[in-house]
């Protein structure tokens, strides 16, 4: 939901209200409330406690947006590598790549298969998803949200042909069927046990990834291989799920567009590779790795960006240096409005499109309250 500038969206169990300015992102998160039952029966209704303990959205969102890494730094050493990057790259330097969760990325993916830019936008099937399937978190502005449904929720009998009726068409088929292989015929965990382990779920700690090689590290290519077991996962969804959700940034999808991308600027389409088979694709993903390391993926989604036709006229935005404001939220109740300013010199970087600092400003932060009431 978007209104007056304010994106709002259903994430890890919480409403995520999002805004931004040219230095700061702003955000507000709505946690649901939860009933206690009681230990004995009792007339009074069971009390109500809020879920909003140990908030993480700070976190969250910083993981999410994937906004630890450097851009300028990480945009000279793709420059210094690949002189087609360095001319194209300096119009596009704010494109960061999501970190979403696994099961979300594998979803969407399947669900946008065989589509262009233009209609993956109007799709609204994942959205269809979370309202007949996930799991409702609460309103905003009468308006409901739920948050994503697990592998679980699509298991039923008739949930393929619920799908089609929603919109799905052949993916219904694809969707059911993986829900099933994860919920009832992996080990639990199965999917997220694929993680980088550089990039690891929320609130667990970064580990080494292994050693860079030449067709990207042991455990992405294991992780690409055990996808394509999966119903409607090829090699390109296989390569997106690996990059945006499981957090493999060696990982490059090739469609269409990257193959022209190939073929016009870095002389793919001759002999051996003058069409995109398996071993042509292989080559591209080898060759974008041997210039851009172990965050690929990110490199060739920022040429992938500047190469459309709707981004093809954005300029980079200048930003001076300056003193930042950095918020960080009191331990008091976020509706009373408090928070403390801690002053945090920053260095913009010319190159920098955006600085992304998380704050957090008087009542912008809330949670759904309700106290229990007593029956007659």
């Amino acid at each position: 939901m978007e209104t007056r500038s304010e994106q709002s969206c259903a994430l890890h169990g919480r409403i995520l209200s999002l805004r931004q300015d040219p230095t700061h992102l702003y955000y507000r998160a709505i946690f649901p409330v939860l009933a206690v039952p009681p230990k004995d029966p009792s007339p009074v209704s069971p009390p109500l406690i809020d879920s909003f303990v140990g908030d993480d959205t700070e976190d969250l969102i910083r993981r999410y947006f994937n906004l630890a890494p450097d851009l300028t730094e990480l945009y000279q050493q793709w420059s210094s590598a690949d002189s087609n990057f360095k001319r194209k790259a300096p119009k596009f330097t704010g494109v960061r790549i999501l970190r979403q969760d696994a099961w979300e990325a594998l979803v969407g993916f399947i669900c946008s298969s065989n589509n262009n830019i233009t209609r993956i936008s109007q799709m609204v099937k994942v959205e269809k998803l979370c309202v007949h399937y996930g799991p409702l978190i609460g309103h905003l502005d009468s308006l409901p949200f739920h948050d994503f449904p697990p592998p679980s929720a699509l298991v039923g009998k008739n949930i393929e042909t619920h799908l089609r009726q929603l919109g799905f068409g052949y993916r219904a088929k694809y969707l059911h069927q993986t829900a099933l292989m994860i919920a009832e015929g992996r080990p639990k965990g199965w999917l997220d046990g694929l993680r980088n382990q550089e990039s690891p779920s929320l609130g667990c700690l970064a580990q080494v990834g292994g050693d860079m090689k030449a067709g990207g590290r042991e455990g992405y290519r294991k992780a690409h291989e055990q996808l394509l077991e999966l119903q409607g996962v090829g090699p390109k969804v296989a390569d997106c799920i690996c990059l945006f959700g499981l957090g493999w940034g060696e990982a490059v999808p090739v469609d269409t567009h990257v193959w022209q991308i190939a073929q016009r600027d870095y002389k793919f389409g001759k002999g051996k590779h003058k069409s995109l088979t398996k071993a042509t694709y292989d080559a591209i993903g080898d060759h974008f790795r041997s210039l851009w390391g172990k965050e690929a993926g990110w490199a060739h989604s920022v040429l992938f960006t500047a190469d459309l036709r709707a981004f093809s006229d954005k300029l980079t935005a200048k930003v001076e240096v300056k003193q930042e404001e950095k918020i960080t939220k009191s331990r008091e109740p976020p509706e009373a409005g408090i928070a403390v300013k801690k002053k945090v010199k920053r260095k913009v970087e010319e190159d920098e499109a955006t600085v992304l600092e998380v704050e957090v400003r008087n009542g912008l932060q809330k949670r759904a309250r309700r106290s229990a009431r007593k029956s007659d």
